[in-house]
């Protein structure tokens, strides 16, 4: 039975007390924000060193799969004990994988730190953005996307220049030895901080059977989509067996979704067409947008010559123009009845800026590059606010913790999927054998098939401003998140 906490009003906590609670929450999220820039410009320098580039994919691909079963269980957990000691949880496992990660000898064991990581990397977003759901109201919490904002801002600016100069100028294991003094501050804040927020435990049963099928299926249809043409030919029995496991793993999944008592992901919360909606277009963004943050710098060190160090600084406008976006939707979604047509038409706009990387992926000057790029940015970060807030403005209170780990669910799915499609992409045109060399030659082959990798990433963005465009806009409430 829920606490009667539950139905406190926001309001008993005053201005300064959510300022300080938002100080601590961000810092949680920064070392899961930090992860996701810091490391695509050191992967090419982590494929050469550790003489794998074949699976380099795998290191991100890992971090999402674990992260995107671990998110809804999330949730749940912290309705049972409590947001404040499933978050310390999420931020020491993060921290324990990151050791692991450094001190990883070979590719695989890096994959599987990586996937401990993603245990405690797969809370610290989505239990932040609940504990933000409980606080504030839809209303006003546009209001409070400074903080998050800053908080991106800093580690967009800090990320891909940071993880290019320490895999260029001392060692890649680097990027993640950074994450301990950030985990042990964010751990001292939250801890103290967040002692504050009222209880209110809701009991729940956990599929963890459901989370292990999900990660199966997602295994096969990645190895699928790598393996396919290149290590296999797509008629072999190898790709076929994974083709029919996949298939399998998926049947089941979609089984215990329906027969489970509470189910990993609520189907009857994608009935409510705003999740529904709002959930595919993150989705379908959040797959474009990560994987051009892994294949970009890529990009730049085979295409454009650049080296690592300078890889990671022209980075900067596809991780740093979110921020904009994001800030901008906000405040226009408290002002305007239709606030998402704004980034509706950033997502068009954002297909449009890759189509001339399609069209002649070199010989383009950097500066054009890096202006279509911080466009790309600014599209996507103007959805993360727009779709969040109205899932989380169309549920009840007791389904907030759900309702925000389903569309961090989604945004995960997303790019997992991203990163799967881009790297068979990249991976089927010998992208990675290019990537294993250390100076930057140019290749035919190889500027066709980033060809398209952005044209793949223009079809995501317009799909994505599709489903925005098929969501309801409801007026955002004044008062927490709805009724019990």
């Amino acid at each position: 039975m829920a606490d009667d906490s539950l139905n406190a009003p926001a309001g008993k906590l005053t201005k300064r007390e959510i300022g300080s609670i938002m100080a601590g929450l961000m810092m949680a999220m920064f070392p899961g924000a930090l992860d996701t820039t810091i490391i695509g410009p050191a992967m090419p320098t982590i494929g050469r060193e550790l003489g794998d580039v074949e699976h380099l994919p795998w290191i991100v691909t890992s971090y999402l799969l674990v992260s995107t079963a671990a998110t809804p269980l999330y949730g749940k957990l912290s309705d049972i004990h409590g947001r404040r000691i499933m978050l310390l949880w999420a931020i020491g496992l993060f921290a324990l994988g990151s050791v692991l990660c450094a001190l990883a000898p070979t590719m695989i064991t890096l994959a599987l730190a990586r996937a401990l990581q993603a245990i405690g990397g797969g809370g610290l977003m989505s239990l932040a953005m609940t504990i933000i759901g409980d606080i504030v109201s839809p209303l006003e919490r546009p209001k409070y996307q400074i903080y998050t904002s800053i908080m991106w801002t800093t580690a967009s600016l800090l990320g891909p220049a940071l993880g290019g100069y320490l895999a260029d100028k001392w060692h890649w294991s680097m990027i993640f030895w950074i994450n301990l003094p950030i985990c042990l501050a964010a751990w001292f804040m939250t801890d103290s901080k967040l002692k504050r927020l009222p209880r209110h435990e809701r009991p729940h049963k956990l599929d963890f059977a459901g989370a292990g099928l999900l990660v199966l299926a997602s295994m096969l249809v990645q190895l699928m989509l790598s393996w396919g043409g290149t290590r296999y030919p797509w008629g072999s029995t190898p790709v076929l067996g994974l083709m029919a496991g996949a298939a399998v793993a998926i049947a089941l999944l979609t089984w215990r979704l329906r027969t489970a008592a509470e189910p990993l992901i609520p189907l009857g919360l994608l009935s409510n067409p705003v999740v529904l909606s709002a959930s595919s277009s993150v989705g379908l963004c959040m797959g474009v947008f990560v994987g051009l943050s892994i294949y970009v710098p890529i990009y730049f060190e085979t295409v454009i010559g650049l080296t690592a160090t300078q890889s990671g600084l022209a980075l900067l406008p596809l991780m740093t123009g979110s921020t904009i976006g994001a800030v901008a939707c906000g405040r226009i979604m408290v002002r305007v009845r239709h606030y998402k047509i704004a980034p509706m038409l950033g997502l068009i706009v954002g297909g449009l800026c890759l189509l001339p990387l399609y069209f002649r992926p070199e010989g383009m000057s950097l500066l054009t590059i890096e202006i279509l790029f911080t466009l790309v940015s600014i599209a996507v970060g103007g959805v993360f606010p727009v779709t969040t807030i109205s899932v989380q403005n169309s549920v009840a209170r007791h389904e907030l913790g759900t309702a925000t780990a389903m569309i961090t669910f989604m945004r995960n799915i997303g790019a997992a999927v991203g990163v799967a499609v881009f790297g068979a992409l990249a991976i089927g045109a010998g992208i990675s054998e290019l990537s294993a060399v250390a100076d930057a030659a140019h290749g035919p082959d190889y500027v066709t098939q980033f060809r398209w990798i952005f044209l793949a990433g223009a079809i995501g963005f317009l799909l994505s401003a599709a489903a925005l465009a098929a969501m309801e806009e409801r007026p955002l409430k004044s008062h927490g998140s709805g009724k019990l």
